[in-house]
């Protein structure tokens, strides 16, 4: 009877803590409330991140191969102003320069990617292992470990090599799955004795959609409707191959942990006492963040994206939905293979419902039956899809926490950049940004979510993808005029240095505080700045003097060009009126 007796508890037990895991999100429960103020838990972690390919420059140095993203950006038209990361921030020459910056922000952690053609120029292990580009990283964990900042290394932030693209077709081919466990396996073995923090993949939702449906991002494929799900099918593959890998051989030896970094905007139902615009919102948030973390944390693709797909597949004719299907051992050799959860989030949408006829010509948006919409009334700095919607970051971060059993979350992007070219380092908005997302963070975590760390979105002004460098994220200004490179602090450093060094807000009259503080010493930033662009200026000036040919070039391309476009058009003007006046 005892035994019956424990057998039931037991069971009531797993069923309650079943329900607790699974438990719904509360649509209705949108409270903006107040700015809070208080200090985040005893150990948080505060950092700042890169990425390889926006930060490194050296694109053709050392040894290193060519990426996807080498190709893409050398074509005209792909990026803005026809502008590359040939030589971007060149971080890859700056490493202790751009460490001692962390260090005055009194930093926790840094995140950084490895690029893959550095390491493995052709993207192949057996090929040839590039020990120059070995180093560089080894370098750069070993100043970092020095100055008592813990790395943390994201395998795959989006620059594929070239070769694997051209041989395979990239991740539309389930080889890079070996290729890539390869790749991670090397890194565990040469950086896994000092590098405990490993993301497999940063925001492959971009991977799949922007390189593989729409072509904005290299390769530049437009597969619509199946290249973006056969894309991330693998990714989703390739990642719990590398977690098992590293579970099963290094995990014992090397004590460190493996999860991914998802992107996820939020999305708000525009009228929340509609079931229809609620269903809508869900279904935004589960074709970006659930789409991977689903099958990661759940075991399959979200029950909503399976429905819709087959639908609309249905609808044109198809046989089978373009969604691929995961086999029942792959669930479960998928499922359970993240020890955190890395969140990249900047924004939130309004959502609505809007039937999308299925058309002859599918696609992922509109696979999806909604419409997004933005309030006039959210800041924005200029970027055309970044809006400052602080109370959003609390509720996706709820939403998390509900959907997939409270997970380890660490916040690896954050930040808001803007698209003027001027030189201003007095970025109030970018202060205001960081001071309520990071707030709504903090209520999160009061709220119960389970989030350890965040990751600023950037440290320095750097390649932004299409958007070449007239967006700008940094917290460090990057003036990429003058070959030096050199870096200005924003009044944002002084601001997060704050947050940091308080652990979060202790009272309304110092936080009122330190925005007084950071403008103060923007000003003579910007002077600097100034100045430092004088000299740049009157140096060029100079060397066109020096050199003829250049000289001659700048004259072409200044004064003659324009001059002879006008003409043209001039003449064009009065040949017209000479042959209008002889038709009358």
């Amino acid at each position: 009877v005892m035994l019956s007796c424990s057998l039931r508890m037991c069971h009531v037990f797993m069923l309650v803590l079943h329900l607790s895991k699974s438990e719904d999100f509360n649509w209705a429960k949108n409270d903006h409330g107040s700015f809070y103020y208080g200090t985040f838990p005893a150990g948080f972690s505060w950092g700042v991140g890169s990425s390889a390919y926006q930060t490194e420059g050296a694109w053709d140095r050392d040894g290193k191969g060519m990426s996807i993203w080498d190709v893409f950006s050398h074509r005209q038209g792909k990026v803005q102003h026809n502008e590359t990361g040939d030589s971007s921030c060149d971080g890859y020459y700056k490493v202790k320069d751009d460490i001692a910056l962390m260090k005055e922000l009194k930093l926790s952690h840094y995140r950084f990617s490895i690029s893959w053609p550095r390491i493995l120029p052709t993207g192949i292990k057996s090929n040839h292992v590039n020990e120059k580009g070995i180093k560089y990283y080894d370098d750069l964990i070993n100043v970092l470990l020095e100055n008592k900042m813990t790395p943390i290394v994201t395998l795959y932030h989006w620059d594929l090599p070239q070769t694997l693209q051209e041989k395979f077709g990239g991740w539309q081919n389930i080889s890079m799955i070996g290729y890539f466990s390869d790749f991670a396996g090397l890194c565990f073995e040469r950086f896994g004795n000092r590098v405990k923090h490993w993301i497999t993949f940063s925001h492959p939702w971009s991977v799949a959609v922007e390189g593989y449906e729409t072509g904005k991002h290299a390769p530049g494929m437009q597969m619509k409707g199946s290249g973006a799900y056969r894309a991330a099918h693998h990714i989703i593959k390739a990642h719990a191959r590398v977690w098992h890998m590293y579970d099963s051989q290094w995990r014992s030896k090397q004590k460190g942990i493996v999860g991914i970094s998802l992107t996820a905007d939020w999305g708000e139902p525009v009228d929340i006492l509609d079931q229809k615009d609620v269903e809508a919102a869900e279904r935004y948030v589960q074709f970006s963040l659930g789409w991977f973390a689903s099958p990661i944390f759940n075991g399959d693709y979200p029950q909503v994206m399976k429905d819709f797909i087959t639908k609309k597949s249905a609808q044109q004719g198809l046989t089978t939905s373009r969604l691929p299907t995961f086999s029942s051992q792959e669930k479960s050799y998928i499922k359970g293979t993240s020890d955190f959860l890395g969140i990249g989030h900047f924004t939130t949408r309004y959502v609505t419902q809007k039937n999308i006829p299925a058309i002859n010509s599918p696609s992922f948006y509109s696979d999806r039956d909604l419409a997004e919409l933005v309030d006039p009334q959210w800041p924005d700095p200029g970027s055309e899809w970044l809006y400052a919607v602080p109370w959003g970051f609390r509720r996706l971060l709820n939403f998390v926490k509900t959907q997939y059993g409270n997970p380890m979350i660490y916040v690896t992007e954050n930040g808001v950049s803007e698209k003027a070219m001027c030189t201003e380092l007095c970025d109030k908005w970018r202060i205001q940004y960081y001071k309520e997302y990071i707030n709504e963070l903090l209520k999160a975590i009061k709220d119960g979510v389970n989030v350890r760390s965040y990751t600023a979105w950037s440290l320095l002004d750097k390649f932004e993808w299409e958007d070449g460098y007239s967006e700008r994220f940094g917290l460090y200004y990057v003036d990429f005029r003058n070959k030096n490179k050199p870096r200005y602090p924003k009044a944002s450093v002084q601001y997060y240095k704050k947050i940091i060094s308080s652990n979060g807000f202790p009272n309304q009259r110092e936080v009122d505080s330190w925005m007084r503080k950071a403008m103060e010493t923007c000003s003579s930033s910007n002077q600097l700045l100034a100045a430092e662009e004088q000299r740049t200026t009157a140096a060029n000036i100079l060397r066109l003097i020096h050199d003829p040919l250049a000289s001659h070039m700048e004259m072409v391309t200044e004064i003659v060009v324009p001059t002879v476009c006008t003409l043209c058009i001039l003449l064009s003007a009065v040949f017209l009126m000479f042959l209008l006046r002889r038709h009358n």
